[in-house]
């Protein structure tokens, strides 16, 4: 089955043409029928599926129908009354933006994905607006926005909130709500705001929530906010990474990760990378620290204005930024094909994270390759992984980086090689008593502490 014979509009068929699109991906095959059809949706699905064309297609499509049989209105709308205003030299009456469609997300990065998806799948529909309300956009230019009454809002949780209190936001119109990354807007503790967004919309909406997994928290609010849904999961290489290469490498101390860091990004075939750090001040000064090392690197995290996130993924889009150092939330949401490897200088508190991390590489069927630096003590962490992913992570050692410790003999070596040509710091079966080396003193070791990130549990400026 294809987007023709799903049944899309015409006017949609010709955008994912132009834009390369031939096939649907598993998630669009089965959601985009369900949604035509009017079904509440509940979605499990990872990052790079393809899930936001799943939801925001055969929205489009609803729109571009309905535009097609309806007949011209008759009175003024909002914007004619405004431009009426004007000719009379009068201050336009601002009234309550009213849309059709609400898609919140986590954060303003995922946020600008979806519009810029939703602008490229409805570029030859007329008269759909689409726009998104994000922390750390001024306030009068959220208002111009809100003015142009929107069809389709796209906003973070927190400003969205201000809004409405504030009589900005009008739901009673809406027709479709989608929540995209549930699961990680429950772990910013945004449970609350949600709760309080949904009762503001009329029951007869349709919803579809798209979450990482369907079970917990979010699958209770999931089945209280809709009706008789259809619950699809997709399982499979989407889920599995299975196209991402994935390795452990075990250091001995901050120095010793510092020094396979430099290593491992001097790859030939790295095209583009994100590391991803703990704490926000790590990913500041890893990246400076790699651009006095001749590295084109850059941190993204929550405490940077947006005006300076904006720049940084641009500057990543265009290929100004070869490495990306990146806290967990500021990283989501983006979609940048050419990133080739993804590091993690920190290992995640949660093995859902570290799925949301590495499927930064690998995007629309790419191969990709994450690279884990791991202490010795955090063995049990990667076990942790392991078992989420159901998939176990080769180790493996560079020549003149090995650690001091051997790796746990039960623990496969990474492919590729053979035993005796070097690569390994033991032999097969051999256990090391050595005690770890103290971390060293020397230069700047930049790595964490006890901090924990607060951006990845926070709002970060979303309000």
């Amino acid at each position: 089955m294809n987007f023709e014979t799903i049944g899309l509009h015409a006017s949609l068929l010709k955008a994912l043409t132009e834009s390369g699109y031939t096939e649907p991906t598993g998630v669009q095959l089965l959601a985009v029928p369900a949604a035509l059809a009017g079904k509440d949706l509940l979605v499990s699905s990872q990052t790079g599926s393809g899930k936001t064309a799943a939801f925001m297609l055969p929205a489009l499509h609803k729109f571009a129908t309905a535009a097609d049989a309806a007949q011209e209105t008759q009175g003024k709308t909002p914007n004619q009354e405004a431009q009426s205003a004007r000719s009379r030299n009068e201050r336009p009456r601002f009234r309550a933006a009213q849309p059709k469609m609400l898609v919140l997300t986590p954060t303003r990065e995922l946020a600008l994905q979806v519009t810029n998806a939703t602008d490229k799948y409805g570029a030859f529909m007329r008269r759909i607006k689409a726009v998104a309300i994000l922390g750390g956009m001024p306030y009068p230019k959220q208002m111009q926005l809100l003015a142009r009454n929107p069809e389709i809002l796209v906003a973070t949780p927190g400003r969205l909130i201000d809004h409405m209190e504030s009589g900005k936001i009008d739901f009673s119109q809406l027709e479709i709500l989608v929540l995209d990354e549930a699961d990680r807007m429950l772990d910013m503790g945004f449970i609350e705001d949600i709760e309080k967004i949904v009762a503001a919309t009329p029951a007869t909406r349709q919803t579809m929530l798209f979450s990482a997994t369907l079970d917990g928290v979010v699958g209770t609010m999931a089945r209280r906010i809709t009706r008789d849904p259809q619950i699809i999961q997709i399982a499979g290489a989407e889920t599995r990474h299975e196209n991402i290469s994935q390795r452990v490498h075990f250091v001995d101390d901050m120095s010793h990760k510092n020094r396979l860091l430099d290593h491992l990004l001097r790859d030939v075939t790295m095209d583009q990378a994100v590391v991803f750090t703990a704490t926000k001040r790590d990913a500041d000064t890893i990246a400076d620290r790699l651009n006095i090392a001749g590295f084109a690197a850059a941190a993204l995290h929550g405490d940077m204005h947006q005006g300076a996130r904006n720049r940084t993924l641009d500057g990543m889009r265009r290929g100004q930024v070869r490495v990306l150092v990146a806290t967990d939330v500021a990283a989501r949401g983006i979609d940048v094909p050419a990133i080739t490897h993804v590091f993690n200088y920190d290992l995640p508190k949660f093995p859902e994270d570290y799925v949301h991390r590495i499927g930064r590489t690998g995007r629309a069927g790419r191969n990709g390759t994450a690279v884990s630096l791991v202490n010795h003590s955090e063995t049990m962490n990667v076990r942790r992984i392991e078992r989420f992913t159901k998939q176990t992570i080769p180790i493996d050692v560079v020549v003149g980086f090995e650690p001091k410790r051997s790796a746990s003999p039960a623990r496969p070596k990474a492919g590729g090689w053979k035993p005796g040509d070097g690569r390994n710091a033991s032999k097969p079966g051999q256990r090391s008593f050595s005690k770890p080396s103290a971390p060293s003193r020397e230069g700047n070791s930049y790595g964490k502490g006890a901090r924990g990130d607060s951006a990845g549990r926070s709002r970060f400026g979303d309000r």
